[in-house]
């Protein structure tokens, strides 16, 4: 599960103090001083989330947000649109454009993370800090413990991180290459087979419930509460 947000402002002062406090906050800060240069940022694994300054070099936030919001690949990604605009009626415009939230400059570190943490607790009911359970297994990423029928189990970094991207993208097949984008990230060279030796170990520290990670021959693997 990728915990990339990427900022788009032409402020380099504005977005460089953007980016030390989501990495202060554990996210991985994405630097883009123009649509054109976010676009290489856009590809799979999508940021989580896209902080846009209104005011930018050859397109508006306006003209940028309308523009996320049509393309399939980008139409989910929540938006926060920054801005010296206070006007009621910009505010609407954002909004209307898709934006999912709007924060008037100046802002507070505080109130950044506040927001940003509330887009994305409503866009996805399993954000980061929610716990996801199903049949018996309990994962919760705030105490990084996991339980099988409140048994705790011991998982390494990256099983953790690999239970946890099944138990929030269930009933649905990743090949290898998906899973390594996904978990491992695409800055990482790591070879295919490691997926498997990690699903392995996964399996067994899992035990019981171990039947929940299905090998789907072919295409790859899933994740699902059914049998």
């Amino acid at each position: 599960m990728t915990n990339k947000i990427l900022v788009i402002e032409d402020e380099a002062p504005i977005r460089e103090m953007l980016a030390f406090v989501l990495e202060q906050n554990g996210y991985e800060a994405l630097q883009a001083e123009s649509f054109e240069e976010a676009q290489k940022y856009l590809i799979d694994p999508s940021p989580v989330l896209i902080l846009l300054d209104w005011m930018l070099p050859g397109a508006s936030g306006i003209q940028i947000a309308k523009t996320l919001k049509q393309q399939d690949y980008t139409k989910d990604i929540p938006i926060i649109m920054l801005t010296a605009r206070g006007e009621e009626e910009d505010k609407i415009r954002g909004l209307e454009v898709g934006a999912d939230d709007y924060m008037t400059k100046p802002f507070s570190p505080k109130e950044l993370m506040a927001r940003i943490k509330a887009v994305l607790r409503r866009v996805s009911p399993t954000s980061i800090e929610d716990s996801v359970q199903a049949n018996g297994l309990v994962l919760d990423p705030v105490s990084h413990r996991v339980t099988v029928n409140d048994e705790r189990i011991e998982l390494g970094p990256t099983e953790f991180k690999l239970l946890h991207f099944f138990m929030t993208h269930p009933e649905r097949v990743y090949s290898r290459e998906q899973l390594l984008d996904h978990v491992w990230g695409t800055n990482v060279y790591v070879e295919d087979r490691t997926v498997d030796v990690q699903i392995r170990r996964l399996r067994k520290a899992m035990g019981d419930v171990n039947h929940m990670i299905q090998t789907v021959r072919g295409s790859g693997y899933r994740f699902s509460a059914n049998n």
